[in-house]
């Protein structure tokens, strides 16, 4: 008898967040974008806010608010009311980047001040070259760099970016020296690699596939477990294992959401990740589609901030 009283008191216990699972959304819900408009984490944010907009019933609408490198719109998504109804359509791996490269400066701690709610989608690196440059291989690569220390050059999209810890990464496990030369962005980044100013970068497939195809741009290798691309090897199959290198999106709500609403994303979520037109315009964008239970989302946070801490230490990263 007592075993039964306990358990219709725990039942009784659930109606609260089952009634509020239910009754959420009952207004608009904002997704902040810490990027400009145009971007892929705004095209991604945007495709999910459609739909889910479709699946709420509710106006979900997407504000870009940019500034410090992501940091601004992060911050003030984790300091918004934790009730659903803000949340953070972040590029989780640059906010991870943030945790240690601009610890002091970038107002949250996206391990503590956020309830995670799913993993949405990665864009993995390619080692793109000039053509001119003389390696057709990541083997040939990596001995050029070798050759001749701090005779080649990699842009990047900034300083603290994917793809400058990227660059970071590769150099720690090749044992390389390469010159870093940071841009304002992927666009002129590329760009100067077209035109011979720069030798290589890391690069999202958005940025440089269009190049590739064009022939203006040589890819050596895909940063990634499969192919990317037919005829670019990944960098596990050209020699060097365990270069994995992407920029993931996730959406993350303010630390102490309710679970029911952090559960009802994610089932939402989900099933918006599997329709056929999203997974079309995510695939025009160069993202792969991602999704992840909130756990499983805590634990890939987990490991980014730990991978990319490592490598700002051992490479010597300073911010700007």
């Amino acid at each position: 008898m007592k075993a039964a009283r306990l358990f219709a008191a725990f039942l009784l216990s659930l109606l609260p967040a089952l009634a509020l699972a239910q009754a959420y959304p009952s207004r608009p819900v904002t997704l902040v974008v810490p990027y400009p408009p145009g971007g892929a984490t705004d095209v991604v944010a945007r495709v999910i806010a459609e739909k889910l907009g479709t699946a709420f019933g509710q106006p979900v609408i997407v504000e870009n608010k940019s500034g410090a490198g992501g940091n601004l719109g992060a911050r003030a998504a984790a300091q918004a009311k934790p009730d659903g109804y803000t949340l953070l359509v972040g590029a989780v791996t640059a906010h991870s980047i943030s945790m240690t490269l601009a610890a002091d400066t970038a107002g949250y701690n996206i391990e503590k001040d956020f309830e995670p709610v799913t993993m949405i989608g990665s864009v993995p690196l390619i080692l793109v070259v000039n053509p001119d440059v003389p390696a057709k291989s990541l083997k040939e690569f990596i001995a050029l760099a070798k050759s001749k220390p701090n005779a080649l050059t990699v842009a990047s999209a900034g300083n603290g970016t994917t793809q400058h810890l990227g660059s970071e990464l590769f150099k720690l496990m090749t044992k390389t020296q390469m010159l870093h030369v940071p841009y304002k962005g992927s666009g002129p980044a590329v760009t100067d690699v077209i035109g011979g100013q720069v030798q290589a970068t890391f690069e999202t497939g958005p940025a440089a596939l269009t190049q590739v195809k064009a022939g203006r741009l040589r890819a050596i290798a895909t940063a990634t477990k499969e192919r990317m691309l037919p005829e670019t090897p990944t960098a596990s199959e050209a020699g060097l294992p365990g270069f994995e290198v992407a920029a993931t999106y996730g959406v993350l709500a303010p630390a102490g959401t309710p679970k029911p609403i952090v559960a009802r994303l994610n089932t939402e979520i989900g099933k918006i990740l599997q329709m056929p037109d999203v997974r079309a315009k995510f695939d025009q964008q160069g993202v792969i589609p991602m999704h992840t239970t909130p756990e499983q989302t805590t634990q890939h946070i987990r490991g980014e901030v730990s991978k990319w801490a490592k490598v700002i230490k051992d490479a010597n990263v300073k911010a700007d």
